[in-house]
């Protein structure tokens, strides 16, 4: 297999390794756990990224979720040509503020009331300072492997990017706030139970994502979901879904409506920002009016519902919410991958885990079920690192860590479905 020309690439992140820290604005896309320069990519168009030097890849990232109609969706662009000409941030209300709220509850009846920010880390945040002022607690728990975002109080046995560069607790993390965060066990409801236990009226809140994105895909156990609000309704807790990756790709309704829960909190970012900066919390309407200007919980943001990301959203919510048939175009091609995936690992003897939730979906290089953080770190990240590279020869483009989601938009094709199915039976015959 021919070795990809990526000299443009390298010459760029050589020069950005003197400007940024590790040449990047954010620790994944420095490609170290794939061991090589990362790709410098100069443009995008329905399921295809191109990098400076002209190779076109098959794209699976899809900007880490958002993408799920494709990059450029003609729809995106014509709103965003014709919100820009208008000005592009006024830092004062605008109708599209209204019209996304309005959208937003429609499609997820639980959040009755919405607050727009910028990012899923802003909105994690501000989710879990509303909990702790509505309950007038200040411990949360969260679950190893599962990634809420760069909030001191999150990063604690934190997934995604920390798992990959090895260091899940952040130094800067203060002692004494780190210890108002209680880790327990994903798919492990016992390990709930125990810190409630343990921690007898003094936890705000539980945050989970729904189906975990952020050390590879893993789906909730039967029971899991409606077990953790069970749980924390009788110690006097909040539920937080942390629905940043799954929100409107897992289905129309999010992780939420797939799986039949109510939350009391969820938090959003990706799709509702149509690929622009954008994040979202929302909830019971008893619990948002904690918020200012309508309650004492003070949170702001001079560009939160910005026009830009607003007029992008709604153009692909609005797509979503119409047309039904998406979601089942979208499990369609999510099975037709994973049916192909699994062939070729029995064909070739091979025992690695492909986990799918919908379009979203992670090939685990350990002999394990993945069911929670312990068997992701069973993972040989050296052999998904050849294994990277060698798709990458082929023309398809994944997200470089093993421990994160890959995602499939309703731009990608059965041939297109097809051809990394080939591209994965080879690259897997170089790994081994």
């Amino acid at each position: 297999m021919k070795e990809l020309n990526t000299k443009k690439s390298s010459k760029l992140f050589n020069e950005a390794k003197t400007l940024m820290p590790g040449g990047v604005n954010s620790p994944v896309r420095a490609f170290k756990s794939v061991k090589r320069d990362p790709l410098f990519i100069s443009r995008a168009k329905g399921q295809y990224i191109y990098d400076v030097d002209g190779n076109r890849f098959i794209d699976y990232v899809g900007s880490w979720g958002p993408m799920i109609l494709g990059h450029a969706h003609p729809a995106v662009v014509s709103a965003l040509k014709k919100t820009v000409a208008g000005g592009t941030s006024f830092g004062a209300p605008t109708p599209y503020e209204v019209e996304m709220a309005k959208l937003v509850r429609k499609m997820m009846p639980s959040v009755e009331v919405v607050r727009m920010v910028n990012s899923g880390t802003e909105a994690t945040m501000s989710a879990v300072r509303v909990a702790r002022a509505f309950t007038n607690r200040e411990k949360i728990i969260k679950f190893a492997g599962c990634y809420h975002g760069h909030f001191d109080s999150f990063l604690i046995k934190a997934g995604s990017g920390a798992t990959t560069f090895g260091t899940p607790d952040s130094p800067g993390v203060p002692k004494d706030l780190a210890a108002k965060t209680l880790v327990a066990e994903f798919n492990d409801l016992d390990s709930v139970k125990k810190l409630f236990d343990d921690n007898r009226n003094e936890i705000a809140a539980i945050i989970v994502e729904p189906v975990v994105g952020n050390m590879g895909v893993v789906n909730p156990r039967g029971g899991f979901l409606p077990g953790l609000l069970d749980v924390a309704h009788a110690n006097g807790a909040l539920l937080i879904l942390d629905e940043v990756m799954t929100g409107f790709r897992i289905s129309r309704g999010g992780a939420q409506e797939a799986f039949g829960i109510r939350p009391d909190l969820t938090t959003f970012g990706k799709i509702i920002g149509g690929g622009l900066p954008v994040g979202a919390y929302g909830g019971r309407r008893e619990i948002m009016k904690s918020v200012s200007p309508d309650g004492p919980v003070y949170q702001a943001g001079t560009l939160s519902g910005n026009p830009l990301a607003m007029a992008a959203g709604l153009a692909q919510l609005r797509i979503l919410d119409k047309q039904k048939n998406i979601y089942k175009r979208l499990e369609r091609l999510g099975k037709l991958l994973e049916v192909g995936i699994n062939r070729n690992l029995v064909k070739l003897g091979l025992n690695y885990r492909l986990n799918r939730a919908g379009s979203m979906f992670t090939l685990f290089f350990t002999a394990e079920a993945v069911r929670d953080f312990r068997t992701a770190l069973t993972s040989d990240t050296n052999k998904f690192a050849v294994y990277f590279q060698e798709m990458l020869k082929r023309g398809i483009y994944l997200p470089p860590s093993q421990f994160e989601a890959a995602f499939i938009s309703t731009a990608h094709t059965e041939e297109d479905i097809e051809k990394t199915i080939d591209a994965n039976y080879h690259s897997l015959m170089a790994v081994g």
